[in-house]
């Protein structure tokens, strides 16, 4: 049986319309994903061009005490920041597989400070291990100081005194980790100050 001339010509202009309308999807998501990825790189860029830079500094105010100076450089398009949480960072010591000894609880070990300064007790809303304080905002170009002091040996630590333990951190950085939120952008900044020299003095 033969098809008429005409339902061919009906089904080959129904399968180009196919074609066409197939064609112009694929054509619609590449675009679509062009864009987005577009998108994705312009947010990234923007980010890293936001990316806040700070002024660190630790001043030394004696007897062991001293003050972290926190300065927003810039940049200025960011204009400020709603949240800056600064912790101070342990070293390269593989706490998790320490065992904790008599009278030491797994707590103890995670909540010390292993380096040579930490934040000082009770000093914006700083806990007592010293971690690190409240967070705070900072608009661009302004300052803020928190109250810091060097960490003594753990209570565990038996006969080793203040220091033979700031010994261990002769030339060993002071290491901070800033999280910094504005509206839902946020940067995580690892830092690194020089630990000054330990005067046994003090």
């Amino acid at each position: 049986m033969s098809i008429p001339w005409g339902d061919i010509a009906t089904c080959t202009t129904a399968g180009a319309g196919v074609a066409a309308a197939f064609g112009a999807w694929r054509a619609a998501e590449r675009s679509a994903k062009a864009a987005a990825s577009l998108t994705r790189i312009e947010e990234e860029r923007w980010q890293s061009d936001l990316t806040p830079q700070f002024d660190l500094r630790l001043i030394e105010t004696g007897n062991g005490h001293a003050l972290l100076s926190v300065h927003l450089n810039g940049p200025d398009p960011l204009r400020h920041l709603d949240h800056i949480a600064i912790e101070v960072g342990d070293d390269d010591r593989d706490i998790a597989s320490v065992t904790p000894g008599s009278g030491v609880t797994r707590a103890d070990l995670d909540n010390f400070v292993w380096g040579p300064f930490k934040f000082s007790y009770g000093a914006n809303g700083t806990d007592e291990h010293g971690r690190g304080p409240e967070p705070f905002p900072l608009e661009v170009g302004m300052g803020t100081r928190r109250a810091m002091q060097r960490t003594h040996p753990g209570f565990w630590m038996e006969g080793k005194s203040q220091g033979m333990w700031q010994g261990e951190y002769v030339g060993q950085p002071i290491r901070l980790v800033l999280t910094c939120r504005r509206g839902d952008r946020q940067w995580i900044l690892a830092r690194q100050l020089e630990n000054p020299v330990f005067d046994a003095g003090t």
